[in-house]
């Protein structure tokens, strides 16, 4: 059965800080990226992808309003949509040369997504997500006096807030897991997925931004794939990340991660919502979280690299666990065995210690309804191919879906 895995890639990564923030900077990370993932693909995974967009939504929205006086300004939601089409395009076209390049022939494809939030959401009366420029004390108060909610980032000036609101649903679920049944890696979700509530059974546009770990969290859940994995511009979590010796965690249960959370360890505007999106994927059955930077991906999946979080330890490694612990406390200079936690872990995710939900919640039922009578294909596109040999050029030439094929209805 192929083994399925989520990567959110974070915006930051395309455009890092201190780089020009243009498109020749966003096709050379995009590049960089996507040979790491065609690594993953040719290991046999297979392969949905998220991305956030934080600068390229500034710059959408810098560009709209710079150019009011001579063309239509686009609201923000209008600007998520347009950076999923951006930066899907860039990663369709760069991962596809590097998965031709080690002669891999998968179909590429970038679904716009649009994610529900409740129009009565906390988040609304109280914005805090920053988008788009800085602006002058005089200029940010002239915009609030539009209804703009303003918040001073000193030194810089000041910038907008918005809400961010909780992700409900993925309205184009549908669509990716078909695409996902056919074979294909799937693009989708940027920028947490353009936010719309629903006002008398239709869909409408709103003034948000939904936490793309959030959005990745809930989309692998519902389509039920083995591990959700996180890359940031870290290779792994770190507790008391800006002391000179913090302490890496390298394998840790949910439990433990959620009582470093509840310490404060991560706070809301880095690292916290990736944590909440591994214990909200692992608490649902999902198998196991990763975040790690993205040079790391295989590295990763390998239990080489990155921060694992799993819903337990099996009973039979606890010792080793508890040792391993004992371990990670010692000065990080100290040579491992490499035995202990991270084997536990490993073992677990091979072992019956812990049944794997596979795609629903009790009974099987995280995709739609209509996908519930072949569920059993999501995860095994070649089903009885125990071993899934990657798709390769001299061995598959094609593998779009046809017009009438029942995956694709």
């Amino acid at each position: 059965m192929p083994r399925t895995v989520l990567i959110a890639i974070g915006g930051n990564s395309l455009i890092p800080a201190g780089e020009p923030a243009t498109v020749a900077t966003q096709r050379r990370h995009v590049a960089e990226t996507c040979r790491a993932i065609a690594d993953v693909a040719a290991r046999g995974w297979r392969v949905v992808l998220t991305h956030g967009n934080g600068p390229q939504v500034g710059a959408a929205l810098l560009r709209s309003e710079r150019a009011a006086r001579e063309a239509y300004e686009l609201p923000l939601d209008v600007c998520v949509a347009s950076t999923q089409g951006e930066i899907g395009c860039l990663l369709q076209q760069a991962l596809r040369q590097a998965l031709l390049r080690k002669g891999l022939r998968y179909s590429v494809a970038t679904v716009l997504a649009q994610v529900v939030v409740a129009p009565k959401d906390p988040a609304f009366a109280h914005p805090s997500k920053p988008i788009g420029p800085f602006y002058a004390r005089a200029e940010a108060e002239t915009r609030q006096r539009t209804g703009w909610t303003m918040v001073e980032e000193p030194p810089h000036g000041y910038r907008r807030v918005v809400a961010s609101p909780e992700p409900l649903e993925i309205v184009e679920e549908g669509v990716i897991g078909t695409l996902v049944n056919s074979g294909a890696i799937v693009i989708t979700l940027g920028g947490g997925g353009i936010p719309v509530v629903r006002r008398d059974h239709e869909l409408e546009g709103v003034e948000a931004v939904v936490d793309k770990d959030l959005a990745s969290a809930l989309l692998a859940i519902r389509l039920g794939v083995d591990i959700l994995l996180i890359s940031t511009d870290v290779d792994a979590v770190s507790l008391d990340f800006a002391s000179p010796h913090a302490p890496r965690l390298t394998d840790v249960t949910a439990d433990e991660l959620r009582g470093y959370a509840a310490a404060g360890q991560f706070p809301a505007g880095t690292m916290g919502p990736k944590v909440e999106a591994a214990l909200r994927f692992v608490g649902a059955g999902g198998r196991e979280a990763i975040v790690t930077s993205p040079d790391r991906l295989v590295a990763a999946l390998e239990g080489h690299a990155g921060t694992h979080v799993l819903d337990r330890v099996p009973a039979a490694g606890h010792q080793r666990a508890k040792r391993a612990n004992a371990t990670h406390r010692r000065d990080k200079s100290e040579p491992s065995s490499g035995n202990g936690k991270q084997q536990a872990f490993r073992e677990c995710l091979t072992s019956d210690a812990r049944p794997r939900r596979t795609h629903g919640r009790a009974n099987g039922d995280f995709l739609p309804a209509r996908f519930a009578a072949r569920q059993h294909q999501v995860g095994d596109v070649h089903a009885g191919d125990q071993q899934h040999e990657p798709h390769r050029a001299k061995e598959r030439d094609d593998v779009r879906p046809r017009v009438g094929d029942d995956h694709v209805r």
